[in-house]
């Protein structure tokens, strides 16, 4: 279902006259893009940007709707590009994550009643929509509940790409702005897949056409890229940060055959056994910071889920573990749900940061994104990926394990980057592809590393390698 709410009279009198007058004006357009503008967040302080926020139907026979916040950019931002972020999980949410604690303009405090800015935003680059996909993440919902029991790879593709060709209907100005996708984990599969019918779409839609999608490329991180190459890098990471012991890691390696899409039950004990007895009290997302003490946190227990494709299912200085507590407070309100336009159809389930439901019941993941990484490399887009190093989740190993066996040219040989003076990470850059890592990050890279990610964002956008100096 759209939006709902009414607009004033006048105002529909002004639209419906512009329109009459051929002013070139989308009556309908022009009405649910004001209906979805952001007036003002509870809590929130003064912005110089535009905000909106409201649901976008990708499918009317099921009822399913694709909840998503744009926050424009601080300065200039009708000539800045446009960058769509994911997160993953599968089932987690790119409000809760990707605009509440690691890219968006905002942070919530720790009683979840105000705002808080983030200096280092990356809507001061470009303007950002954020997205909670598929239907039954977040505030993002279907009216029948079998889809949440049949979600999977291909439909999330499809779901989002009917979002993109309806949501740039109702903002007809950023139909031929520069357009990139960003996200993390899981949106490893995600981002190259809707890349992917993206570019597949637009050999339809020749460039002139209003139905083009101009995608430049992508940026992921920390992403799952190839189940046997994450999994043997993963186990690596593991031995090579004694996090596990000798005879644990040879168990592994002997009793799992990571070819197979599932393992076997000696392998699952000898994971188990790592993950229960050896692991200790970690955030294995961010293996040398505190983790959260909140005992009773649903979001501390969504955030230890296995993740799929991985063998295990935090901000500014003064990191703060237990910040995904604050959204769970944060966007739960009524006045919060409110003023962003959501749960328009009073969903019957608790905002949450992760949905469970749809983790355990994905129906398809592709074994492999490699073949799809070649054809957007052949296809020209950008492509970087990056990985912060103290992640064990989906480790810097494991990544480097699945981009070597792209067997890329190398252009620029592995150098340190840096910021501030200080080395930032590691880079190297192939032929149609940047690999960068950032050091000192967890799996959410600009949550642990606001400055180095804002950093890498700005190369990529520019087209340009990392700083040497």
């Amino acid at each position: 279902m759209e939006n709902q709410n009414n607009v004033s009279p006048s105002l529909q009198l002004l639209f419906t006259c512009l329109a009459l007058l051929g002013c070139g004006f989308s009556v309908s357009g022009t009405v649910e893009r004001e209906l979805d503008r952001i007036s003002c967040l509870p809590g929130q302080p003064p912005v110089p940007f535009d905000q909106y926020s409201g649901y976008i139907t990708v499918n009317e026979d099921h009822g399913r709707a694709l909840f998503y916040w744009l926050t424009e950019a601080v300065s200039g931002s009708s000539q800045k590009p446009l960058v769509l972020w994911l997160n993953g999980g599968p089932g987690c949410s790119s409000v809760a994550y990707g605009a509440s604690e690691e890219i968006g303009p905002f942070r919530i405090n720790r009683t979840g009643e105000s705002l808080f800015l983030n200096k280092y935003s990356w809507n001061k680059e470009a303007n950002i929509l954020f997205l909670e996909s598929p239907a039954g993440v977040g505030f993002s919902y279907t009216n029948r509940t079998s889809d949440l029991k049949t979600s999977g790879d291909n439909r999330t593709a499809e779901d989002a790409l009917i979002f993109l060709i309806r949501w740039m209907s109702r903002f007809p100005q950023y139909k031929y702005r520069e357009f990139y996708i960003s996200g993390e984990s899981y949106a490893g599969h995600y981002i190259p897949q809707l890349a992917k019918r993206i570019h597949d779409y637009n050999k339809a839609s020749p460039p002139s056409s209003t139905n083009f999608i101009n995608l430049k490329g992508i940026l992921v991180g920390n992403g799952v890229m190839d189940n046997y190459y994450d999994s043997i890098g993963t186990v690596t990471y593991w031995w090579t940060h004694s996090m596990i012991s000798d005879r644990i890691y040879h168990s592994i390696l002997n009793s799992c055959n990571f070819t197979n899409a599932k393992n076997s039950p000696p392998c699952n004990r000898a994971i188990n056994y790592a993950m229960n007895h050896e692991f200790g009290d970690i955030d294995q997302y961010s293996i040398y910071t505190p983790s959260c003490a909140s005992s009773n946190s649903t979001a501390v227990s969504a955030r230890s889920v296995r993740l799929k494709g991985t063998l295990l299912s935090r901000r500014r200085h003064g990191y703060d573990p237990c910040t995904e507590n604050y959204a769970e407070k944060y966007y739960n309100r009524v006045d919060v749900q409110r003023a962003l336009h959501a749960n328009v159809t009073s969903i019957p389930y608790k905002w949450t940061a992760c949905s469970d439901k749809l983790i355990k019941n994905w129906k398809d993941s592709e074994f492999s994104m490699l073949p799809t990484y070649r054809e957007l490399i052949k296809a020209g887009l950008r492509i970087w990926v990056f990985s912060g190093d103290t992640d064990s989740v989906v480790p810097v190993t494991a990544t480097r394990f699945s981009l070597g066996h792209l067997n890329l040219t190398t252009k620029i040989r592995w150098y340190p980057w840096y910021a501030h003076k200080q080395v930032g990470g590691w880079t190297e850059v192939y032929e149609g592809l940047t690999f960068a890592t950032v050091r000192g990050a967890g799996h959410e890279v600009p949550l642990f590393q606001p400055s180095r990610a804002l950093q890498v964002f700005r190369s990529f956008l520019a087209g340009k390698p990392l700083p040497k100096s």
